[in-house]
């Protein structure tokens, strides 16, 4: 489908009329009188995802209790819950297993990618998420091995000349810029380098595809676009024919070949299984689970497509009230988000939410609007730049209740 950027109310209201993911609007559930423009940091809660969680809990755990983890299937649900989402990153569902944090997994697939580089070099960019930074400095220090921090855009050059292995997202938290992957992983393969894939930005919202890219590694988050719930684990993803070669380096008995036999002695399974830790969540896997059930007719590319069309109508808007645009303004190179730098962002942004409409900010100056487009309609979004527009044109935003900090911003 192509969405024409509208030019006025009436024309956000015609593409909403005939947007052919409008549907899927309606399997969420969504509070009254909100605008959510933050699906980019936790997106809203789903009724399949609220049902399952109330299924396995008041039915499962109450009733049957331990029993569950056979009765119930708690124990493949890492397992079975990868292979449901395997298809939105391109991947197989033998290749992708639910477990731990990104953090943890990010940890558990750089240490072992050393072992598959030309050199156990590290290498990470300084605009990366902090997270991704700290483990990869972290490790460098743990197991002694030379670390980079590179500037913006130039890991694959340090990538090129060291064979190390970079951590790279396929798009950047605070821009929204794409990565091209396929690119990357060329220069991965000539060099005799690896990277480690960051997909937190980018699943649920852009068109992954690690087999068509070439990618090997990769992990992220579930609770941003797929909207799997707070704190949801993350999943992990090695192609099918580097599993066998790597072992894990938090090596939890839910790696072993054999966990209920308790052997002292670490055997990694086969499979991608090897890389689980410890127990996994099952209420969380549960609400997951659910979520995941949105997209299971959802074609990833009509989802881009409406994702950059919002991005566009944001940009436009944006352009007419001069504020500076800091995400790219191809469609192609954006994601799910985009962002605009102001002095005054946070008071603004808390003018925002004042009236209903939820974005965030970053620090020093950024604010951030996620188009999550299977709930975001156009008109959401012209309402939402009507209000900013209001908002600056007033000076609403110079209210002291609008400077007080929070802890999450």
């Amino acid at each position: 489908m192509s969405y024409v950027i509208p030019a006025d109310r009436g024309e956000a209201e015609a593409l909403d009329s005939h947007d052919l993911l409008g549907h899927a609007r309606e399997l969420f559930d969504l509070p009254d009188g909100k605008t959510y423009l933050v699906g980019h940091s936790l997106g809203p809660a789903t009724h399949s995802a609220l049902d399952e969680l109330e299924r396995t809990a008041s039915g499962h755990w109450r009733n049957e209790l331990v029993k569950a983890w056979n009765s119930a299937g708690w124990f493949d649900l890492p397992r079975t819950v990868g292979a449901s989402l395997a298809r939105l990153i391109g991947a197989r569902q033998d290749e992708v297993i639910i477990a731990d944090s990104v953090s943890i997994n990010l940890f558990k697939l750089a240490a072992a990618a050393r072992s598959i580089a030309r050199t156990p070099a590290l290498i990470v960019e300084e605009d990366e998420f902090p997270t991704d930074q700290y483990i990869i400095e972290a490790l460098s220090k743990l197991s002694g091995r030379d670390f980079v921090r590179a500037k913006s855009g130039d890991g694959l050059a340090h990538l090129e000349r060291s064979g190390g292995v970079l951590v790279l997202s396929a798009v950047n938290y605070r821009s929204g810029e794409i990565r091209n992957m396929a690119g990357a992983e060329g220069v991965a393969h000539s060099s005799g380098g690896v990277i480690v894939w960051d997909l937190s930005h980018a699943t649920g919202v852009t068109d992954v595809n690690l087999q068509e890219a070439g990618a090997r590694l990769a992990t992220g988050c579930t609770y941003k676009y797929l909207n799997g719930g707070p704190g949801a684990p993350s999943f992990l993803y090695v192609r099918a024919d580097t599993i066998s070669r790597l072992e894990s380096p938090l090596p939890g008995w839910m790696g072993h070949e054999k966990p209920f036999a308790f052997e002292p002695v670490y055997a990694p399974a086969s499979g991608i299984q090897r890389f689980a830790s410890g127990t996994p969540p099952i209420l969380s896997l549960a609400a997951l689970s659910g979520a995941l059930e949105v997209f299971e007719s959802i074609d990833m590319s009509l989802v881009h497509d409406k994702a950059r069309a919002l991005g566009e109508l944001v940009i436009a808007r944006a352009d007419a009230l001069g504020l500076e645009v800091a995400s790219p303004r191809d469609g192609r190179r954006r994601g799910g988000h985009v962002s605009l730098r102001h002095p005054n962002g946070y008071e603004i942004v808390q003018a925002l939410i004042h009236r209903g409409i939820l974005a965030d900010f970053r620090e020093p100056d950024t604010i951030r609007f996620g188009l999550s487009p299977l709930f975001l309609r156009f008109t959401d979004v012209w309402d939402a730049l009507d209000a900013l527009a209001d908002i600056l044109a007033t000076r609403a935003w110079d209210d002291p209740a609008f400077r007080q900090r929070s802890k999450v911003t």
